[in-house]
């Protein structure tokens, strides 16, 4: 695995960045296409990304066990139908060893600069252990991954203990301790009914009340799980269902917010069943439409704010005075620690002032004025490097594995597109494709409940631009993002300085081997996510094309027989 460049650096096909869902779906893509010349850089001392990181007590998902995992790799073996924080980590895991990634993983590896180097055609890469050089990144370091603290005047000389949601301290013993939790997002409701039980008091500052909707969480059965392995066509229908039933809920999010009125009831339902002090449900109950935020699932929320040893303070914080805390309202509280639940850098995520381009720029430059890529995969300025869970790529309603996957297949049909070119070549966004899908997705947004529903919200920038959001159902995603437009990028070579028009290119490329195209359009036998289409032979001449070595696919029985592709979940 790898080589050396011309200044005898290790040098790989592809770096990808990450060992989250993205980084390890990524790596398993590359050895099914054929690519093993490549390397996972993580971080951390293991795999799993967030769902290493976030390791707080009720941490768990709000998106279903069958559908918040990879098609290629089902589990019948879920413990719950919202399977918590470890049973996900071990589930990642698994995927690593399973699929053979392991030998292309380097933990402690921290990325601390890509540089993209015009003459030569490739990323230089400084990591915590070591140098090398890559001709394609993939970034997939996720959303979610660099904790978000707030500037609280008198912060740091507060003399009790303070730590993040997501860098819980468990060294730190809350028993019979006074506790502060800051912040009413989906990691805060997990963790209140977690703790409340546990300390002496728990005060919770809220900023802005969330839309709680229960969170119908049961144990999977035995004979269930039996099915799923024994027939997995039972596993295909579960999944199937779930998919299918968010998306005809998309159109309510994203073009009749109006809609989802009926969904406000439920919460306020929902809400009364546990809150029957009146004035402490006025405090709970949201100004802004259902969905302008992210709507949160608990069943046990509300009952734990219910608790006597449990105050809300619907005020946010201010200031710290010794061990005290003063909320905006004048409210003071004194406490023995403080946990953040303040969400993450997700619009100026930091790996971006880390990412330098073809001019010199770098990735948060290039975005200063919001976070744009075509597709959500590629910026223009940077070639050769693409993003896993990019811009606009986030979802308010369903499972992120779902577009992960479709930008997976973007990324598979990106690399082809190199291979059939051959040589020492790059592929670079156009400005002008970048901008135009930018619009696009702008526009639509305008419509939807995340825009117009009355709230700020961390989905939108500091320009209160929403660039996370994917405006649209996760099959309109994966139609866009099933094949790459050569039309959209130009062709870079280091013997032409100045870009060659991709189409040009590519016709020429043709020329020396065909390749047949597939519409964007959604017509003919083109893979939905998860299915993995043939790779076209294309040339290895100038040592640009696919690297040597098939993938292994030993092991792969782990995860109950044959791959579930997502033709079954569509």
């Amino acid at each position: 695995m790898g080589g050396k460049d011309e200044r005898g650096r290790e040098h790989v096909r592809v770096a990808v960045i990450g060992s989250g869902f993205g980084g390890l779906g990524a790596a398993v893509r590359l050895r099914r296409e054929g690519i093993t010349d490549f390397v996972v850089l993580e971080r951390a001392d293991s795999v799993g990304g967030t769902w290493r990181d976030n390791s707080y007590p009720g941490c768990a998902c709000d998106v279903p066990s069958h559908l918040y995992s990879f098609s290629f790799a089902p589990n019948p073996d879920w413990p719950r139908t919202f399977s918590g924080q470890p049973a996900i980590r071990s589930y990642l895991e698994h995927v690593a060893d399973t699929f053979g990634l392991r030998p292309h993983i380097r933990l402690d590896s921290e990325v601390r600069l890509m540089r993209w180097d015009a003459d030569e055609l490739h990323w230089e890469i400084e990591t915590a252990s070591g140098h090398l050089t890559a001709d394609v990144v993939v970034s997939a370091t996720g959303p979610l991954s660099d904790p978000k603290m707030p500037e609280v005047p008198g912060l740091a000389e507060f003399p009790g203990k303070v730590f993040h949601s997501a860098r819980w301290d468990h060294d730190y013993d809350l028993r019979g301790k006074r506790v502060a939790m800051i912040g009413t997002g989906a990691s805060a409701i997990q963790i209140v009914p977690a703790i409340a039980p546990e300390v002496e008091r728990l005060t919770l500052f809220q900023r802005t009340p969330p839309w709680v909707m229960p969170r119908t969480d049961r144990a999977i059965t035995a004979v269930e799980r039996w099915l799923h392995r024994q027939l997995p066509f039972t596993r295909a229908a579960r999944r199937g269902l779930l998919w299918g039933l968010r998306e005809v809920q998309v159109s309510a999010f994203t073009k009749r917010p109006n809609q989802l009125g009926l969904i406000e009831s439920l919460a306020k339902a929902n809400m009364a069943r546990s809150i029957k002090d009146p004035a402490l449900r006025a405090k709970l109950t949201p100004s802004y439409r259902i969905g302008c935020k992210r709507i949160l699932l608990s069943s046990e929320y509300y009952p734990a704010l219910a608790r006597p040893d449990v105050d809300l303070v619907a005020s946010g914080l201010k200031e710290i005075r010794g061990s005290v805390l003063v909320a905006a309202d004048g409210t003071e509280t004194e406490v023995d620690a403080i946990i953040f639940g303040t969400g993450f850098h997700v619009t100026d995520m930091p790996i971006a002032d880390r990412v330098v381009g073809a001019d010199g720029q770098t990735l948060a430059d290039a975005w200063k004025d919001g976070m744009q890529a075509l597709r959500g995969a590629t910026a223009a300025g940077f070639p050769n490097w693409m993003t896993i869970i990019g811009p606009n790529t986030g979802l308010g309603n369903s499972s992120m594995i779902l577009m992960i996957e479709s930008q997976l297949n973007y990324m598979a049909d990106y690399l082809r597109q190199l291979g059939v070119l051959g040589g020492k070549v790059a592929l670079a966004a156009r400005p002008s494709a970048v901008n135009q899908w930018n619009r696009q997705v702008q526009t639509r947004m305008e419509r939807t409940v995340w825009n117009t529903g009355g709230c700020t919200s961390w989905y939108l920038d500091a320009q209160g631009r929403n660039t996370t959001v994917w405006p649209g159902t996760t099959g309109e995603f994966r139609r866009e993002t099933r094949s790459v437009d050569m039309a959209e990028y130009e062709v870079v070579r280091v013997r032409e300085r100045e870009p060659v028009p991709a189409v040009a290119a590519a016709a020429g490329a043709a020329a020396a081997e065909p390749k047949p195209r597939r519409s964007r359009g959604g017509s003919g036998a083109a893979p939905l996510p998860g299915a993995l289409p043939p790779v076209p032979r294309a040339s290895n001449a100038g040592g640009a094309g696919l690297a040597s070595g098939g993938a292994s696919n030993a092991g792969e029985a782990g995860f109950a027989g044959q791959a579930e592709t997502a033709e079954e979940v569509a």
